[in-house]
């Protein structure tokens, strides 16, 4: 048996691995961290060589969802759902509505210290479903009064990083005349792709299915195989796909001035964000850049500000990647660093308060 990627460290406060009695997949739903807050995660849908690749992503995402959360400022946790296909298996619309109905037990289980919403490859639909076995639930289609699609929260997050990477390392925040490599073209990737070219960048595209060559067409876009789209000269790369890309190969030859896209754990290893700086690529941490989704989510879930207000506090996703660029300049570290030591300090406030209030109650 083989790993897709290695198996990250367990550092997490609960995992449960079940086979859905309705649908046969084996779902992993993985909480990472309460500390903060309710976790809150999405949920995957994807095919995998072996059940254990499921396990493993659900361990290294939603350990990147305690990041992101609290890099954003969130009073919640990190958590993740996986639903793993086997090779070559196609859901029926039967046999997905089992698989999310048995995603919605598997949520309730966990009383509510986690809660779950569309990710790559489910949808507000999917949501609605698993709302069917569980209140622990967030972004269900605006026609029942949900929060709806989060994808275009999650891209307007990942423009303005992009536009503060693009004046870190061109002196101007403008997308015109720029050269941006988009890896990916999903819901966040086309968004993004669409935006930059009506902006006027100079765009090179690519996606591991074919028919998203009509969208690099519709765009003037430059289309390139998918694994070659690292060489060509860019002011920024943007990795919009599945994680792990960037491995030590890539990164070695990756012709670009930074890297910053909406991809939950690109680097393939912690140490990639090493090895980019001492080839002087900068580069914007995921949690940080595509956090603009869960922030939507969140916000709207709790009532905390008008859509307006919360796509306001999305916005400034920008702004706190500048603060990361400049402290990471100010002491010698990475951006990747920065933003993990930030995470460190709320998470250790909180472990603090949490303890005063315990001492409190006992007293």
């Amino acid at each position: 048996m083989t790993h897709t990627l290695p198996l990250p460290d367990f550092t997490h406060e609960r995992v449960e691995v079940t086979t859905g009695p309705r649908s046969g997949l084996v779902i992993t739903v993985a909480l990472h961290s309460s500390a903060l807050g309710s976790a809150l995660g999405g949920a995957r849908l994807w095919t995998y060589p072996h059940w254990s690749d499921a396990v493993g992503d659900a361990l290294r995402l939603s350990a990147a969802m305690t990041l992101k959360n609290a890099a954003a400022g969130l009073d919640a946790g990190g958590g993740k759902a996986v639903l793993c296909l086997p090779p070559g298996t196609a859901l029926d619309a039967d046999r997905r509505r089992a698989a999310f109905l048995d995603l919605g037990d598997a949520v309730e289980r966990f009383g509510g210290l986690y809660r779950t919403a569309e990710d790559v490859g489910s949808t507000t639909e999917d949501m609605l479903t698993v709302s069917e076995r569980t209140s622990h639930v967030v972004g269900l289609p605006d026609a029942v009064g949900g929060s709806g699609e989060p994808a275009g929260p999650t891209s307007l997050g990942v423009y303005e990083s992009l536009r503060a990477t693009l004046e870190r390392v061109t002196g101007t925040n403008d997308p015109a005349g720029r050269r941006i490599t988009i890896s990916g073209l999903g819901q966040v990737g086309s968004r993004l792709a669409v935006r930059l070219s009506a902006e006027g960048a100079l765009l090179t595209v690519t996606d591991v299915n074919p028919a998203k060559r009509a969208l690099a067409a519709d765009l003037g876009a430059e289309w390139v195989e998918p694994g070659t789209e690292h060489m060509v000269p860019a002011d920024v790369f943007v990795p919009a796909g599945i994680g792990g890309v960037l491995d030590a190969e890539i990164i070695d030859a990756l012709a670009a001035s930074a890297v910053c896209g909406p991809a939950n754990n690109p680097l393939a290893a912690r140490d990639g964000a090493d090895r980019l700086a001492a080839r002087g690529i900068l580069y914007a941490p995921d949690f940080v850049v595509n956090a603009g989704g869960v922030v939507y989510l969140d916000l709207e879930a709790k009532r905390l500000g008008t859509r307006a207000e919360i796509m306001d506090r999305v916005a400034g996703i920008g702004d706190v990647v500048r603060a990361l660029f400049d402290d990471a300049e100010a002491r010698g570290i990475t951006p990747l660093e920065a933003a993990e030591q930030r995470v460190a300090e709320r998470l250790r406030d909180a472990g603090a308060t949490a303890e005063q209030d315990s001492l409190a109650v006992a007293h």
